[in-house]
């Protein structure tokens, strides 16, 4: 029973691991193609 119990609490951290990367991946590229948006318009005008 034990033994079960750390390796529910090891897939955990890791999918808990997963899921923060992606978010900040994705926060990371929203940031990044706001910010090639903001390059863009000042280079136009």
């Amino acid at each position: 029973m034990n033994k079960n119990t750390d390796k529910e609490k090891l897939t955990n951290s890791v999918d808990s691991r997963k899921d923060r990367l992606k978010l900040a991946l994705k926060a990371n590229m929203a940031k990044r193609k706001s910010q090639a948006r903001a390059r863009k318009a000042v280079v136009k005008k």
